[in-house]
């Protein structure tokens, strides 16, 4: 199987949902950013300090173009990973790629949920989260919508639902389903 390539934001569910397709695809999972601090045997956010943006998205595409040369892969990107270089364009020659939508209040909630683990929104309002992902989703969506499909990734609060949104997931990337879009 070609690899399988999910983008999207922040908390829009790539690992989640992604580690759990995995497995129920039996392909090997690949986190990008956990990819790069194996690798550099350094965060992601230390890298980023010490080697500003434009080191770290250098070194995230070349972590890509390694990951892109594996077969039976399931690989979660960073919310950047799409608007950099020609990375979209790669992910879309080397696999298949899928775009997991959110809404801003639900990417918002999840975010306001999870803020000690992401710096980004460490120390941030509600409001100021919500101004803040409303800008960056407005420059990246273009990127993440020339993905192969788009998936909704908005109804999963619940292992129950994660479940369901990992089977329609999986489905899509079978080539199974009929009710996501595919572009």
């Amino acid at each position: 199987m070609k690899p399988v390539f999910l983008v999207g934001y922040m908390a829009a569910g790539k690992t989640t949902l992604g580690r759990r397709a995995a497995q129920l695809l039996d392909v090997e999972f690949i986190d990008l950013d956990a990819y790069i601090e194996a690798r550099y045997r350094k965060q992601v956010s230390d890298l980023f300090a010490e080697r500003g943006e434009a080191g770290f998205r250098d070194i995230e595409r070349r972590m890509l173009h390694e990951v892109a040369e594996f077969d039976n892969v399931l690989v979660a990107t960073g919310g950047g990973t799409p608007c950099f270089f020609d990375n979209m364009e790669y992910m879309r020659s080397r696999g298949v790629t899928v775009y997991l939508s959110a809404s801003i209040p639900t990417l918002c909630r999840r975010l306001l949920r999870a803020r000690v683990k992401r710096p980004l929104v460490a120390g941030k309002t509600a409001e100021e989260l919500d101004d803040c992902i409303a800008g960056m989703l407005a420059q990246r969506e273009p990127y993440y919508r020339q993905a192969d499909y788009t998936f909704d990734a908005e109804q999963y609060e619940s292992t129950h639902s994660v479940d369901e949104a990992v089977q329609r997931l999986s489905q899509l990337m079978r080539g199974e389903a009929g009710d996501e879009s595919a572009e």
